[in-house]
């Protein structure tokens, strides 16, 4: 259990970081990242934070990808953690 604390705050400064750089970078007009890449930070486990920071400073708030596709994420992200902890499945 304690690992898995470990990874998810691991994984959650690493949406913020990766989240607000593609925000600075929209700005310069210089290098983004690829959406794909933050959908795939967000289901590895940084959906809450990277959803806050996206919401906080205004960064791809207009794409439905995103303020509908992250929260689902999170949503299964919460239902599959439910599951492990109710049910155990031999994983913790």
């Amino acid at each position: 259990m304690k690992y898995f604390i470990i990874y998810f705050v691991i994984i959650n400064i690493i949406a913020l970081i990766v989240t607000v750089h593609d925000k600075n970078a929209a700005t310069r007009g210089s290098w983004r990242v690829k959406e794909r890449t933050l959908m795939l930070i967000s289901a590895l486990g940084g959906a809450p934070v990277m959803y806050l920071t996206m919401l906080t400073i205004h960064h791809k708030t207009r794409k439905p990808l995103f303020m509908v596709g992250i929260p689902l994420i999170f949503v299964a992200e919460c239902a599959i953690a439910f599951l492990v902890l109710r049910y155990g499945f031999g994983i913790l």
